[in-house]
């Protein structure tokens, strides 16, 4: 971000892939998380907002990769972060941080579609005034996020100096994140569909590798995508738990990520062919077979709400004492409910 003397400038490098036209080289490469809607993009390049150089551009103007473009924002749609008495899982917390078990079906913090009932609104009720301003006014304390529908361990800052001591370890990729996630099939070291993927290795003791580049999909720009270059490098590492059904059907995987990008574990078990349970957005739709995994067990993935994704494991350096911390999360209850449906489970693979 910039500034101009009308406000806030947001810089767009487009990329290889950019569609010819302005605004739809616009909806595949503003960023997520701004609070920037199609509509609103919309309107500010018909308010003559957006420039190439010093050259305003409208909507069909023609762009090409490499060009940045400029967005003036002016002044942003108002979302208005109040404080809500929501309850709150506290795990740990002291005077400079609070860790959080975040439940499914909770956004993290405000956005034009969500002004209510957020874990930033739950926070600043549970911690006062003091969280105000703390990375952002949109954002208070937030240093990363989960999806709405994950589950699972979240930390958050309670002040200035502890933010930026979080913020630049999630930066360096040293903050230590484990996922559970129930998949479709069993990413094992002999898996056929892991055979000639680019990016896919098979290290000791049968964990999966994945690194490939990720961006915005090019036909929905809340997708992500495995992409051949550009983008962002994203690296997760997966190894079997428990198989269940008889032949295995579903596994229980453990994933931990060396980076953090938007939705990386659900677009690489989907690039492996191991698609999440219950993600309507990247699992795919697979047929399961009733004698592996019973009438029941079928039934309930088919109708399980959320995607299976839980974050059960967050490590840390405290900001401010340097005290190692360590923090694990049991599965809730809806998918131990799942699993408790499966057949008997199988042996790992």
């Amino acid at each position: 971000m910039s500034t101009d003397p009308f406000g806030e400038v947001l810089r767009v490098t487009l990329g290889e892939d950019t569609p010819s036209r302005l605004d739809k080289a616009l909806a595949l490469y503003v960023p997520e998380g701004l609070g920037l809607s199609r509509s609103r993009i919309a309107k500010l390049v018909e308010e003559g907002s957006v420039r190439r150089g010093g050259e305003v551009l409208i909507a069909k103007s023609k762009v090409a990769a490499g060009e940045e473009i400029g967005i003036t924002l002016g002044a942003p749609e108002e979302v208005e972060t109040l404080a809500e008495d929501i309850p709150l899982e506290v795990v740990y917390e002291d005077d400079d941080l609070i860790v959080i078990n975040k439940p499914a079906g909770m956004v993290v913090h405000p956005a034009v579609g969500n002004p209510r009932g957020t874990l930033v609104n739950a926070l600043l009720f549970h911690c006062g005034e003091s969280l105000q301003g703390i990375g952002g006014e949109r954002r208070p304390g937030i240093v990363h996020r989960i999806d709405k529908d994950t589950s699972g361990l979240l930390v958050a800052a309670k002040t200035a100096a502890a933010h930026q001591g979080l913020a630049a370890q999630f930066e360096a990729h040293t903050v230590h994140r484990h996922y559970l996630a129930l998949v479709h099939g069993v990413p094992y070291v002999g898996d056929p569909r892991l055979r000639g993927l680019n990016g896919v290795s098979v290290e000791t003791g049968g964990v999966v590798r994945i690194a490939t580049q990720l961006d915005r999909h090019r036909g929905d720009r809340q997708k992500q995508a495995v992409v051949p270059s550009g983008g962002r490098h994203a690296v997760t590492r997966a190894r079997v738990v428990e198989a269940y059904g008889q032949p295995a059907g579903i596994s229980l995987i453990d994933c931990w990520l060396e980076t953090g990008r938007t939705h990386q574990i659900r677009v690489h078990m989907a690039y492996a062919g191991h698609g999440l349970i219950g993600d309507q957005t990247y699992g795919g739709r697979r047929k399961m077979s009733e004698k592996a995994l019973g009438v029941a067990g079928v039934a309930a993935a088919e109708a399980f709400p959320r995607q299976a994704l839980h974050a059960a494991t967050l490590g840390f350096t405290h900001p401010i004492s340097g005290e190692d911390l360590h923090f694990e999360s049991p599965l809730p209850q809806d998918i131990c409910d799942l699993i408790e449906a499966f057949a008997k489970p199988v042996s790992a693979l």
